[in-house]
């Protein structure tokens, strides 16, 4: 039998030697290991410190150029020296404005204004005559002249700013649904010229029939250019203006008018756009 004894003993199980006696002495291992190894998941390694979690609510710095104000919007340093600009700017036209109020025009005209447009109504017998213009792009554009032979530049008078802009004459008779439209304009050659013989300050470019009824007038009616006019029909229209009032006194008034206008929308633009420049 003692030969079978030897298998018999080579088949028990090899834990035979982990006793429970012997696990109290493999804890303390165990343990560290298992530090170890939460320390290399938590990012870091066992035994150094942990870096410290971020400051959600942390203040952000404010960005430069950002003015204190609620408004958030971007101050520089361009912009407060274009505030001042604009402040001298508008202080200066206020000395040189003429009317602080519209002039009125001669021969019962009512004036009715929305922004840079002005419309002129008069009525007659049976007629009722409209005058349109817009003061925007009405002043012509000036070329500085070099000085003369011992004058300087600074002596040198600034050019006075005119506004002469294309107006628009519609007659209207009571009996008819038709209205005459000429389209009218200042010639620069005529603009400020004194002559012995009067001449037309104003001219007349176009000519045409359009219905009261519609909104907005038909490109497809027919328009008459006065380039290639005869003289004597001109004439006769030239001389159907001036028996309702629009004659060379009243584009003389006209040009006055328009200029106040846009000399005043000039300023309030400028006011404008300080504010703008400000945040206000």
């Amino acid at each position: 039998m003692a030969p079978l004894l030897l298998p018999l003993l080579l088949l028990r199980p090899a834990t035979r030697a982990l006793r429970p006696a012997a696990l109290p002495a493999l804890r303390p291992a165990v343990a560290a290991a298992t530090r170890a190894f939460g320390g290399l998941l938590g990012g870091g390694i066992a035994g150094a410190p942990r870096p410290a979690p971020p400051r959600l609510l942390q203040p952000r710095r404010r960005p430069p150029g950002l003015c204190s104000c609620t408004c958030g919007g971007l101050h520089t340093e361009g912009d407060k020296a274009f505030a001042e600009f604009l402040t001298d700017e508008i202080k200066e036209e206020r000395k040189i404005q003429k009317h602080k109020s519209l002039p009125k025009m001669s021969g019962d005209w009512e004036l009715g204004v929305q922004g840079t447009e002005a419309k002129l109504v008069r009525k007659l017998a049976g007629e009722r005559i409209t005058v349109t213009f817009n003061i925007n792009n009405s002043i012509p554009p000036t070329f500085d002249d070099e000085p003369a032979e011992g004058q300087k530049a600074q002596e040198q008078q600034e050019p006075e700013l005119t506004s002469t802009p294309n107006f628009v004459v519609e007659v209207v008779k009571d009996d008819t649904k038709k209205a005459l439209v000429l389209d009218c304009h200042y010639p620069e050659d005529e603009v400020g010229q004194e002559e012995e013989d009067e001449s037309d300050i104003f001219s007349i470019r176009e000519v045409s029939f359009q219905p009261t009824s519609d909104s907005e007038w038909k490109d497809t009616n027919y328009t008459l250019n006065t380039d290639s006019l005869d003289w004597a029909l001109y004439d006769h229209l030239m001389d159907f203006l001036a028996d309702r009032g629009v004659d060379n006194k009243f584009a003389d008034e006209l040009i006055e008018l328009s200029t106040a206008l846009e000399h005043q929308e000039y300023i309030n633009f400028l006011e404008d756009l300080k504010g703008f420049v400000k945040c206000q």
